[in-house]
């Protein structure tokens, strides 16, 4: 019965790998969109609000339509939007009259394809047979960090050899894995979320359980925790630090992005063996550190360690409060999963624009910024306590 379901978990970790593209090939190019086609940082910076601001429209929206549809549609909707949104990146900046407004539209394509993702992947494995699902879902989403951390060296090794201003191939090959992907989904077996008999929660029981508004503070906080310093590392490591752009690259996002997929695979691995409350609560106290590292360190080097130590913190924060939230609502259906999404997107969009509008007030100071999002670790921190104090509610 499991066996079957192997090709819709492994397609499940590839459309993980889609998202991870979607949100971090473009950030690699933020400083060259921003020579190339003269667009101030304070535009580019709306690129990373307007990425998340979709998903987030397409979090709260899909509450409306997924069930209608289902699953097997929605997902191959999401992947023929991503790859659509990555190859008219390539096309519109160079059509349009304003090429600012081309990479908006572009980035609004493929952002409503990783929005459907964010909501449809997760459910979907939750819902496989599987002996743990905790284990499953850390090891799913340690796949948008390998995918992260490919999308870093792969562009990084392109971008050396055949060079940045060539970046629009590399982006059209990105675009082959959606499509791929969306011909495997359109095969592979989609086990109900749902026990047949039973309905999932509707938004207005959803919003009466205290214990979900807790988890859905800690999935904004959670989203913001990771955005706010992996959006802005290139940035951070070629402009603050002065470093080259694919040391940069390579020392920034990319070992943020190793060491978050090494928490999530640690835990995918030993999970059974860990009290994932307490992971969690360590996680973040080491992040409150390496925020407080990143930006309050005078030497480059420990910057750069902080920064990458902050990837292996937050990793367990998203995949385990989407667990949490699956133990403490087994009905939550896909109006809980979309929520939680929302509430993750929201923090994906707002912790990256908190860094960047603090550094833009401080004379493009990132570490001001980054030191500003250290509040989003410690709410997360507040939010894990208080559900233990949710007796009841929340196992």
């Amino acid at each position: 019965m499991e066996n079957q379901y192997n090709k819709t978990i492994t397609a499940c970790f590839v459309g993980y790998i889609v998202q991870a593209v979607v949100n971090n090939f473009t950030p690699l190019l933020f400083l060259f969109f921003q020579k190339s086609y003269h667009i101030p940082l304070s535009q580019i910076t709306l690129l990373v609000t307007f990425n998340f601001g979709i998903q987030l429209l397409v979090d709260l929206l899909s509450v409306g339509f997924i069930d209608k549809i289902g699953y097997r549609a929605s997902m191959i909707i999401a992947h023929v939007l991503s790859a659509a949104g990555l190859i008219l990146l390539t096309v519109l900046p160079e059509i349009l009259p304003v090429p600012f407004i081309g990479i908006l539209i572009a980035v609004m394509i493929y952002a409503i394809g990783g929005g459907l993702l964010e909501v449809l992947v997760s459910p979907v494995v939750e819902a496989c047979p599987s002996d743990n699902k905790e284990k499953a879902m850390s090891m799913l989403h340690s796949f948008y960090c390998w995918g992260h951390a490919g999308v870093v060296l792969i562009s990084t090794l392109f971008f050396y050899v055949a060079g940045i201003e060539n970046w629009k191939i590399l982006a059209v090959i990105w675009a082959v894995i959606p499509i791929g992907n969306a011909f495997a989904f359109a095969k592979i077996p989609i086990a109900p979320l749902i026990e047949d008999g039973e309905s999932g929660l509707e938004l207005k029981d959803l919003f009466r359980i205290k214990v979900f508004w807790i988890l859905l503070i800690m999935m904004v906080c959670a989203g913001a925790s990771e955005q706010a310093v992996s959006q802005w590392a290139s940035a951070f490591a070629e402009k603050g630090l002065g470093i080259s752009k694919a040391a940069g690259d390579l020392a920034g996002p990319m070992a943020f992005a190793v060491l978050m997929g090494l928490s999530r695979l640690f835990y995918g691995k030993y999970g059974e063996r860990i009290h994932l409350e307490r992971f969690m609560i360590y996680s973040s106290f080491l992040c409150i550190l390496s925020y407080l590292g990143i930006s309050l360190f005078s030497i480059p080097l420990l910057n750069l360690i902080s920064c990458a130590v902050c990837g292996l913190s937050v990793g367990i924060m998203w995949p385990g409060t989407f667990s949490k939230a699956s133990a403490a609502l087994p009905k939550g259906g896909t109006a809980m999963f979309a929520l939680l999404a929302l509430g993750g997107d929201i923090g994906c969009s707002g912790g990256p624009t908190l860094v960047g509008m603090v550094s833009g007030i401080s004379g493009d100071n990132l570490k001001m910024g980054i030191l500003a999002g250290i509040i989003f670790p410690v709410l997360l921190l507040m939010g894990i306590i208080l559900c233990r104090k949710t007796k009841g509610e929340f196992s």
